[in-house]
Formats: structure tokens, C-alpha cells, sequence
């Protein structure tokens, strides 16, 4: 199923940031996500994250009840919001795909 999020893909680069604390060392990441057959939930580095409807996060995880936002990766690479400081990672295995949305 095609929706604004997946844009039909199985597997895309997305922004992925948690609103009450850290994924693996960083408040926000940038690397590849998986979703399910609806687009309903996401999955990230072992985290199954499915829709809210939050103040803060778009995406709830399933097992720490912990919001994220989870959104498409932003060619200028400002992804997280312009008032917020935080931490942003990109995955080394999304290194290279990173660079080529940004140079294009």
C-alpha cells in the first residue's frame, strides 16, 4: 500500500528521532527503515514503531511505549526542527545513499 510516508517502497532513507531520549547514542538518526504490508508500522535498527497520533512524536515503539518522529530525509539536511539542538547520526550503511540525496 502507497502512502506519503513509504511512497510505495519496502525499504526507504528516512529521519528517525526519539522524543524522550536516544537511539543507540543519538537523539535523532538517519538510516534505512522497513515497513509493514499498510504502512502502519515502522521498523529501525531492531525497534518496531507504529502510528500515533502524538503531540510531539508521529510513532509510537511498541515495547517502551516512547514517541519518535519518523519523516523523509530532507535534501538541505536540516531534519530536525530548527528549535531543537540535538544529536543526528546517519548509519554507516546509509552513508553513501545520504550523500548522493544531498549532492543531487
Amino acid at each position: 500500500m502507497k502512502n506519503q510516508l513509504n511512497r510505495g517502497l519496502k525499504r526507504r532513507l528516512m529521519y528517525v528521532e526519539n522524543k524522550q531520549g536516544e537511539i543507540d547514542g543519538a537523539h535523532g538518526r538517519i538510516g534505512w527503515v522497513t515497513f509493514s504490508r499498510t504502512g502502519q508500522t515502522v521498523y529501525y535498527r531492531g525497534r518496531e514503531l507504529g502510528k500515533g497520533n502524538g503531540v510531539q512524536g508521529n510513532f509510537f515503539d511498541a515495547e517502551t511505549g516512547e514517541e519518535y518522529w519518523v519523516s523523509g530525509v530532507k535534501k538541505r539536511g536540516s531534519n530536525a526542527h530548527w528549535a531543537e539542538r540535538i544529536s543526528v547520526e546517519i548509519d554507516a550503511d546509509a552513508m553513501e545513499a545520504y550523500q548522493t540525496l544531498r549532492a543531487s
